[in-house]
């Protein structure tokens, strides 16, 4: 539907959500869909890939490796930036010296896929550790000598003002963001989620506070329309990006959407975020939502899916009866093998299911 690119900022996904992930077909059908969008970036980070998460000291089985290499290929085919996404998980907490060194033999595994983009995460981890901050940038900085991407992106594990982050991982250390200003890279991205892990809206105020407090424009993770918690894994974000997101043009380096489990559905939202930076003053969520239905899924489809948008994504599944649970199967069923449709009788008959590891909700 992007016809006139007019922002300058990087846009792009990032796979970073917990609970059922994407099929390589899916991921593989994105890198068109992004291209045709005015998106720059994929980053391959999902939870459930334990060989960046909880064993990420090991190098992916050949066939796994073999699928992601492909997925770069397809990417970098439709000039796509294809990134990964590496969660050491709580390096810092055990043998330094043996470590870094599981560290820098990963690095070099990931190199063979020879992405555009690393990220290494340090989000949903413990942070409660004296010296945390000089720990994780000691650690970012020999990822990112060591990478062969070029463009690294860190995620702290205090990545909001959020207060659930400390509830949920520990008392963040004294002066911790301010030591990434200090110290950290100035070529090396932050990621950062607004005022709240799953923020509604990105102030020009809030903004500028955070890059005085990083020493450098936040990279956003948007975590919008992701549905992996436990409230929203009950409910189908399919509305277009609101309002506020027509007025982040310069505010950031970068801005990296994370999308629902539901790989086509994720469509729908997606399609409107490029917009909403090239249209801007005159962008309209309300407006831009019809046509973006209409033309991904067909007119019978769409016009179903603006009749059933508030239940959708307002009432959600935990609030439907079996009578409206029922209708809605039956009306969704005529659409035969439609991904869309499929996507949310998957989600009506509980597919979809809430992953207890999704935190911060």
């Amino acid at each position: 539907m992007l016809t006139d690119k007019k922002y300058s900022t990087p846009l792009g996904i990032i796979e970073g959500f917990f609970g059922r992930e994407w099929t390589w077909s899916e991921r593989e059908t994105y890198a068109e869909f992004l291209a045709d969008q005015g998106y720059d970036f994929y980053i391959y980070a999902p939870k459930s890939d334990k060989h960046l998460r909880r064993i990420w000291q090991e190098d992916w089985p050949a066939t796994t490796k073999e699928k992601i290499s492909k997925l770069r290929g397809v990417y970098a085919d439709e000039h796509i930036n294809f990134g990964i996404g590496l969660s050491p998980h709580e390096i810092y907490l055990g043998n330094q010296t043996h470590q870094r060194e599981q560290l820098k033999q990963r690095i070099k595994q990931i190199n063979h896929l020879q992405p555009d983009i690393l990220c290494i995460l340090f989000d949903d981890m413990r942070g409660d550790i004296p010296s945390l901050a000089d720990i994780q940038i000691d650690i970012v900085h020999e990822a990112a000598e060591l990478s062969c991407a070029k463009r690294i992106i860190f995620c702290p594990t205090y990545y909001s003002f959020d207060p659930v982050l400390e509830k949920v991982f520990g008392t963040m250390p004294d002066n911790y963001w301010q030591t990434f200003s200090r110290k950290l890279d100035k070529n090396i991205d932050i990621f950062w989620t607004g005022e709240k892990v799953c923020s509604n809206a990105y102030s020009h105020e809030h903004l500028s506070e955070v890059e005085m407090l990083i020493g450098r424009k936040p990279f956003l993770w948007d975590n919008y329309p992701v549905n992996d918690g436990a409230v929203k894994s009950n409910l189908l974000q399919l509305r277009a990006f609101n309002k506020a997101h027509s007025q982040l043009e310069g505010k950031l380096s970068g801005h990296a959407v994370n999308p629902m489990n539901q790989a086509w559905l994720s469509r729908i939202p997606l399609a409107s975020l490029p917009l909403a930076y090239s249209q801007q003053a005159l962008y309209s969520p309300d407006n831009i939502f019809p046509h973006i239905i209409k033309e991904l899924c067909g007119d019978a489809f769409s016009q179903c899916l603006a009749e059933d948008i508030n239940t959708l994504q307002d009432k959600g599944l935990k609030n439907l009866n079996h009578i409206e649970q029922q209708y809605l199967r039956t009306r969704y069923s005529q659409f035969g093998d439609n991904p869309y449709a499929q996507e949310i009788i998957n989600w009506l008959d509980g597919v979809y299911t809430f992953d207890p590891a999704c935190l911060t909700e």
